[in-house]
């Protein structure tokens, strides 16, 4: 993955931010691409929205290496915009290595842009905090968890009244 060149993409990063925590998660948090911070550390979930999503797993006593984080792009789109279909479309195969090696119970999906790679044309204002099952023809059925980004929440706070009520369900989900 570190020598991908599909993409222009890997043209304007630091370095591919793979993903990081444990590789026997039951559950994955999937965003959108690297941020500034993370494209610098090689770390996904290190800038203020990795904070947020830090004291989320707190609050509901998951620990951050016992989930896996990672991106559906790898590399840090330019000045920050949002990924195009083709660069999505281009790091697909590698996330979907990703969830095949690990077999998580519940994707996690951060925003609409992680959300959307699965399920097309869906809105997050309406499937926020609800399970979508989804069969991917090489992964099979999936349990997607939509969420509000942490970045949204951060700007909102009707929004993070959201995500935090979402956020709080995780536990049960992971027990079903």
């Amino acid at each position: 993955m570190s020598a991908c060149n599909n993409c222009t993409l890997y043209k304007n990063c630091s370095r591919v931010v793979f993903g990081d925590g444990n590789p026997e998660a039951e559950i994955i948090f999937i965003g959108e691409a690297p941020g500034k911070k993370e494209d610098e550390l090689g770390i996904p979930f290190v800038g203020s929205t990795g904070r947020i999503l830090d004291k989320m797993l707190a609050s509901i006593k998951i620990k951050r290496e016992d989930v896996y984080l990672t991106n559906i792009c790898k590399c840090r789109p330019p000045e920050n915009r949002d990924p195009l279909p083709e660069e999505v479309s281009e790091c697909w195969p590698w996330l979907e290595k990703q969830i095949a090696i690990i077999e998580p119970k519940i994707i996690v999906t951060l925003g609409k842009y992680a959300l959307n790679s699965f399920v097309p044309n869906v809105k997050i204002s309406e499937v926020h905090g609800k399970i979508l099952k989804i069969n991917i023809p090489k992964l099979g059925e999936l349990k997607i968890f939509p969420l509000h980004h942490p970045a949204a929440a951060r700007i909102s706070r009707k929004t993070r009244t959201l995500f935090e009520e979402d956020f709080a369900k995780i536990p049960s989900l992971l027990k079903k």
